[in-house]
């Protein structure tokens, strides 16, 4: 809104000009969320205790987790509400990275609140179906990417994070692939979300990250120097990103440990895709597994269970995901979740590394 409503003003007001610059809007939009997040948040954790909405939480997982029972979930709520409100208000809604970035959020926030509402205000356990999910994900993100690819206006080539130049074009394939990206990453930052604060510590370092790239990349001089792909239009990314961020520590102020409100699906399903879909954006859709690593461990503990189990009988981690194992060892939350947050704060580092290795 400020973009487009007060940047025109330059040509009478120089002081306008500011609004033209990614850097003034991104650190804008990260004090605009965090601000809104943490004032919504309050307000909504009130009503979310006042009416009883709270967690259902498995009676087969550790029992430290039974005393978290009736906390007011679907924080996902005001914290992506968060991030509308900023980029509403910073964002230039005539870019196609930051349209596409919003049609991802929207349409799994849709998703994750409607699951979130029969699970907690229905009391269906089972809320929307796994395959009703992945139905849903596949759809919005095969969407999204066809239309990209055929603007013409989208680089289908992959990049390596060690490599100067395109290792493939996948042309048409990119697709499905970048649907498969949006998809996991959705669904991976879904299952990390199972103890107080840990799935949103990675989705802060990765978001920074991804800010750090999408402004390189979104820069002629910076990109040509770093050997980066040239994308006009990924700079928007960086006042998302910083949106992302900033809500996010707004979250955080309510959901460390010990948490007064959870993130539900709404929020992990959205932030997840919002991840996949800005790493296709600014061309590091193979670098999401690096600064993504924690995320990428986490589902990968799953497929790993659940494939033992159905193979041999027999499970290689006491519980899946993975952060649930620790707890089953002997390792407080406290202690698993800062520490998965360092892992997710080292391999951020080592992403953005990168820049000086290709």
């Amino acid at each position: 809104m400020f973009y487009h409503l007060l940047y025109p003003l330059s040509e009478d007001f120089t002081f306008f000009n500011i609004f033209r610059y990614l850097t003034f809007r991104s650190a804008a939009a990260f004090i605009v969320s965090t601000v809104f997040s943490i004032f919504i948040g309050k307000y909504f954790i009130r009503y979310m205790s006042k009416r009883q909405f709270g967690q259902i939480i498995r009676s087969e997982g550790p029992e430290s987790h039974l005393k978290k029972r009736g906390t007011p979930t679907m924080g996902g709520v005001f914290l992506v509400g968060a991030i509308f409100i900023s980029a509403l208000l910073c964002g230039n809604f005539q870019n196609i990275s930051t349209a596409s970035f919003l049609i991802v959020l929207l349409s799994y926030f849709i998703l994750g609140f409607l699951d979130d509402y029969l699970k907690v205000l229905k009391k269906n356990t089972d809320g929307v179906s796994g395959r009703y999910k992945l139905v849903w994900q596949f759809m919005t993100a095969l969407t999204l990417m066809y239309f990209l690819v055929s603007s013409g206006e989208f680089d289908t080539n992959l990049y390596i994070p060690f490599y100067k130049q395109a290792i493939i074009d996948l042309k048409f394939l990119y697709v499905p692939f970048g649907a498969f990206v949006i998809v996991g990453s959705s669904n991976a930052v879904n299952l990390t979300d199972g103890l107080d604060g840990l799935a949103i510590g990675p989705i802060i370092t990765s978001a920074l990250t991804l800010a750090i790239f999408a402004y390189l990349a979104g820069h002629r001089e910076f990109s040509d120097y770093l050997y980066l792909p040239y994308i006009s239009h990924a700079g928007e990314l960086s006042v998302m990103m910083s949106a992302i961020i900033g809500a996010g520590v707004g979250f955080l102020w309510y959901n460390s440990y010990p948490a007064q409100v959870f993130m539900g699906d709404v929020g992990s399903l959205s932030l997840g895709g919002a991840i996949g879909i800005a790493s296709i954006l600014t061309k590091n859709e193979v670098l999401l597994i690096i600064f993504g690593g924690v995320f990428v461990v986490e589902a990968l503990s799953v497929i790993i269970q659940v494939v033992s189990f159905k193979t041999r009988g027999k499970r290689v981690f006491l519980m899946a995901p993975i952060h649930h194992h620790f707890e089953l060892k002997g390792w407080a939350e406290p202690k698993v979740i800062v520490r998965f947050w360092i892992i997710s704060l080292l391999l951020a580092i080592a992403s953005i590394a990168t820049l000086k290795i290709r």
